[in-house]
């Protein structure tokens, strides 16, 4: 029989198992029933490195408005979280929303979404961030095959067992 591998926490001390385990070894999806249904919120970002003349090509992309086209992208994204993720809980959203500006070296994104559900959503808005980012390189790659995107992170969460995190 495999045994269950352990995690450490950052005091170096093993904990009891990771949780996407199966006594044998196996992963799988965690039986989140028993856990208490809460509101859960969370937010993510994204930035997407834009050259100075992609930057002033925006508002004429022939493709049309990277921006909308990527909020658009975003929404759908977290709604779809679980198809792409193998063992994340589908989940009911009660909100998402996709915020793109225009800040510094590029298009800065901020993702949130929430729910009432027995797990988070800080998958749904990673996703919705991540989604967002790769749209608008899809928008603009025409103009410029250098762009980067970074910084795909957890701005904050709410709700649940751990409670809340906010990135410092």
């Amino acid at each position: 029989m495999k045994k269950t591998p352990k995690t450490k926490k950052k005091t170096g001390k093993a904990t009891s198992k990771l949780t996407h385990y199966a006594t044998t070894g196996e992963v799988r999806m965690v039986d989140v029933s028993a856990k208490p249904t809460t509101t859960r919120v969370a937010k993510a970002s994204a930035f997407v490195e834009l050259s100075k003349t992609v930057l002033r090509e925006l508002p004429r992309n022939p493709k049309g408005n990277p921006l909308e086209v990527a909020r658009v992208a975003g929404i759908q994204a977290a709604k779809r979280t679980s198809e792409l993720i193998p063992l994340c809980h589908p989940l009911v959203l009660t909100h998402v929303d996709v915020e793109l500006k225009v800040s510094g070296n590029g298009v800065r994104i901020i993702a949130s979404a929430a729910t009432t559900a027995q797990t988070g959503v800080e998958m749904e808005a990673m996703t919705a961030a991540a989604v967002a980012a790769l749209t608008v390189y899809d928008m603009t790659k025409g103009m410029d095959k250098g762009i980067v995107i970074r910084e795909v992170r957890l701005e904050e969460k709410s709700g649940g067992k751990s409670g809340k995190y906010t990135r410092k």
